[in-house]
């Protein structure tokens, strides 16, 4: 949709410097041009939006009331695109990495990481951002990004990462409170933990069961949850059994945090990956060195960097 009515833009910068300055000399040195260009600008705005928006005396110029709201609102609007621009341009440069994931990728793969990569490389600030949210690869204003991808997206250049694997977890305490069963009609009746059917695409228990060749078993509770490390710290709390996913949780399972109650595991053609934009140019030297250090973080079974 288009933005209408909008003045000249130019005329509202040099507006905005002669109503903070309360002078068209002073704007006019602000912004290295002649006091004549102020005024210029100034009579065109006034002619644009029909009404004097200063009053000129001999020595000084004032804003009308129409100039002062006028002013509140043009200068707010400036001060947000000033700091946005600000956000933007300091991510910028051979220095400065952006990677785009998702609450689960972030919060359990690549930040337990990411302190290594700080130790080689102390001289690079790293930015992550992370959302849940469906987004358009295509249309993603990083450098890396990383996410489960049932569908591989087209157009980008994929690196896969590790491919899913699905299996059941809980917390020894919760197996121990339930009795320490061994069949699946006594694990999986107690309490199941749910991830909201509408994150990511994820898989979920249905989907789980008929992969694995189980019946589909009617839990005594349900907990529904719409963020993936919520779940995992519900599960880790005692609190049922979640899906988790192979080298998302490795960790808590060699610490003992989470164990596996049943051996059935779900292998699909899903993958984590590593998405890069395939018309980038040249790539940055900090985004080289963070690539090349992801890659080493890849499982020895995904063979040759898992290229697709």
């Amino acid at each position: 949709m288009k933005i209408n009515p909008l003045p000249p833009l130019n005329s509202l910068v040099a507006f905005e410097a002669s109503a903070r300055h309360s002078s068209f000399t002073i704007a006019a040195k602000e912004l290295n041009v002649t006091q004549g260009a102020i005024s210029r600008q100034i009579r065109q705005l006034e002619e644009y939006l029909g009404k004097a928006i200063f009053i000129r005396a001999s020595r000084s110029i004032h804003l009308t009331p129409t100039g002062l709201q006028y002013y509140q609102a043009i200068s707010r609007s400036l001060v947000d695109i000033s700091d946005i621009t600000g956000q933007v341009k300091k991510w910028q440069g051979d220095k400065k990495i952006t990677v785009a994931t998702t609450n689960a990728m972030a919060s359990l793969w690549l930040l337990p990481k990411v302190a290594e990569f700080q130790n080689l490389h102390d001289d690079i600030d790293l930015r992550i951002l992370a959302s849940d949210n469906e987004v358009d690869l295509n249309r993603l204003e990083c450098d890396l990004a990383l996410f489960y991808c049932r569908t591989q997206p087209a157009n980008m250049n994929i690196t896969t990462l590790f491919c899913e694997e699905v299996f059941p977890v809980c917390s020894p305490s919760y197996l121990e409170k339930i009795g320490s069963p061994t069949k699946p009609e006594d694990i999986f009746t107690k309490t199941i933990l749910h991830l909201d059917e509408t994150q990511m695409g994820w898989v979920n228990w249905e989907e789980w069961f008929a992969g694995v060749g189980l019946e589909q078993l009617e839990p005594r509770n349900r907990i529904n949850i719409n963020n993936y490390p919520m779940l995992l710290q519900a599960s880790i709390n005692g609190q049922g059994i979640a899906l988790a996913w192979g080298s998302l949780v490795d960790e808590y399972l060699q610490s003992g945090v989470l164990i596996r109650p049943t051996e059935h595991v779900l292998t699909t053609g899903s993958k984590f990956s590593m998405i890069e934009p395939n018309n980038r140019g040249r790539m940055p030297t900090s985004v080289k060195h963070f690539r090349e250090w992801l890659l080493q973080q890849i499982p020895d079974e995904v063979g040759e960097r898992g290229l697709v």
